[in-house]
């Protein structure tokens, strides 16, 4: 593990033996045929498989049960999509029958199963970002990965038991899936340079987005065809094939990976030494505590992810009450505006790079900016949505420009706990997340307490209560949030570190 003591040994070094010039600094601040950028390609793959596992039950749920949509209100679409959305509905359901059992779950079991990943959430990420200190991300993220993908592939059987099984096994399955996505970023504490963090961020985040849009595109087909707990099955030897791959790239840090070039592990580690705030864990629990830039993120965290998990969740419900498409078709539709905020988010993080290294802008003023895009169009989109209901191609379009502007905020907000504090970046994903599964435990659970009412006005009521928290995040940040390293987050340089430069 890449400690504090090596990475000051290392800048020391490279200042002595004035290795690192202006051409080696220019070639890989502008590369993309880096080890680190294939690091951020190799944690794509990744959290694309972790995204599809957390996916899979939302897509899969409209099939496994007998009542998912309520009867039809009297305000749904009339616009309908086109005619081979509806051909052989009847056919489709008789098949559908066949190949796989259904239970007699109501409106709020299913918002309980679709919350339960998020239950034990909280649990976990603070340990996570300890433990990754101490063992390293490659395996304690490889064994969560592998861990969860295993569970994946028990889903089938659990909800044949009995749905508190299933539900204890969805809990059990969030909390190591949280471990995984805490522990990574310990890695890009040693590995993102300052002004390719956001870049390389996105990157890999693109993947929980490519690994949503594929699900949805590809679940209800399985679905139709050979059975719902063939999402589960396949979903889930995907990942157990990806924690193999992540055993065998993955490298904690830039020092101990075994085919990095010199060149480009002195650039990393000067970068990064230029930040003052070196990896390490004597924790100022009470500066933390009072620090309002931190709260800012924390909030908006939670304002962002109530937006996320009823998207997660609801989106091929959505679709099939309302506009009436069936269960194959929902989930093609509902993979669109997964893939616009997939092809949205990674150019995203290349502009906001942009503007820092030509110092257009100011790194705070950038996070906040990409933060209000990225949470006010897409409300407004959002609440639209139930006053376009009667129109399948207005929703459609509203559902896909609303996921690519809140892509935005990837680059935004959501980043930001890495330029305030880079040493604690670990902890300090554990505790966003922390905030975010709180979200993900109550939103999809009231949204499901909404549509169960059966009223006219239900889904009006979802979308007007996630803009009005997700703005209600955006206005605190707005307020509070900084982007400059903080004061209990800069670490103190060894005497030798010290005469060194």
């Amino acid at each position: 593990m890449f400690t504090t003591v090596e990475a000051e040994a290392t800048v020391g070094g490279i200042v002595n033996d004035g290795t690192l010039n202006t051409a080696q600094v220019q070639t890989f601040k502008k590369g993309f045929c880096s080890v680190r950028h294939g690091l951020a390609l190799i944690v794509h793959v990744c959290n694309f498989s972790i995204s599809t596992q957390q996916m899979n039950m939302s897509i899969a749920l409209p099939a496994m049960v007998n009542n998912t949509a309520p009867p039809s209100p009297p305000s749904i679409s009339t616009e309908r999509p086109p005619t081979d959305f509806q051909d052989n509905w009847n056919e489709t359901l008789n098949e559908f029958k066949a190949v796989a059992a259904t239970y007699d779950w109501s409106p709020e079991i299913q918002g309980i199963i679709l919350s339960s990943l998020n239950y034990g959430s909280f649990l976990a990420p603070i340990p996570s970002g300890y433990l990754a200190e101490i063992f390293g991300t490659k395996y304690l993220a490889g064994a969560g990965m592998f861990t969860t993908s295993v569970l994946t592939l028990f889903t089938p059987l659990a909800a044949d038991t009995g749905v508190t099984l299933l539900i204890v096994l969805q809990i059990i399955q969030g909390i190591v899936q949280v471990m995984l996505l805490t522990s990574q970023y310990s890695t890009w504490a040693r590995w993102a340079p300052p002004t390719e963090r956001s870049q390389l961020i996105t990157i890999a985040v693109s993947g929980s987005v490519l690994g949503s849009f594929i699900i949805l595109l590809v679940g209800g087909h399985l679905c139709q065809t050979i059975g719902w707990p063939y999402v589960f099955y396949i979903f889930g030897g995907i990942g157990c094939i990806c924690s193999f791959l992540w055993f065998a790239l993955i490298y904690d840090d830039p020092v101990n990976h075994p085919f990095i070039s010199t060149s480009e592990k002195e650039y990393i580690i000067c970068s990064l030494a230029q930040e003052d705030s070196p990896p390490g864990w004597s924790l100022p629990i009470k500066a933390m505590i009072k620090s309002l830039p931190l709260w800012s993120i924390l909030v908006f965290y939670f304002s962002d992810y109530w937006h996320y998990f009823v998207i997660r969740s609801y989106l091929p419900t959505y679709i099939s009450s309302v506009l009436q498409a069936n269960i194959r078709d929902s989930g093609m539709l509902s993979a669109l505006p997964f893939v616009s905020a997939g092809i949205c988010i990674v150019p995203g993080g290349l502009l906001a790079d942009f503007l820092l290294s030509r110092k257009i802008l100011r790194l705070n003023t950038i996070r906040k900016v990409f933060t209000a895009i990225g949470v006010l169009l897409p409300c407004a989109f959002f609440v639209s949505l139930f006053w376009v209901r009667s129109s399948f191609s207005a929703t459609m379009a509203f559902l896909i420009r609303s996921s690519a502007t809140k892509s935005l905020s990837q680059s935004g907000a959501l980043v930001n706990f890495m330029d305030i504090a880079p040493r604690y970046s670990a902890l300090l994903r554990g505790l966003s997340q922390i905030f975010s599964y709180i979200a993900g435990a109550i939103s999809p659970t009231v949204a499901g307490f909404f549509v169960s009412q059966d009223s006219k006005f239900s889904w009006r009521n979802v979308f007007l209560l996630s803009a009005a928290v997700n703005i209600a995040g955006l206005f605190f940040y707005l307020i509070f949030g900084q982007a400059e390293v903080q004061d209990w987050a800069k670490g103190r340089c060894a005497p030798s570190s010290e005469q060194t430069e």
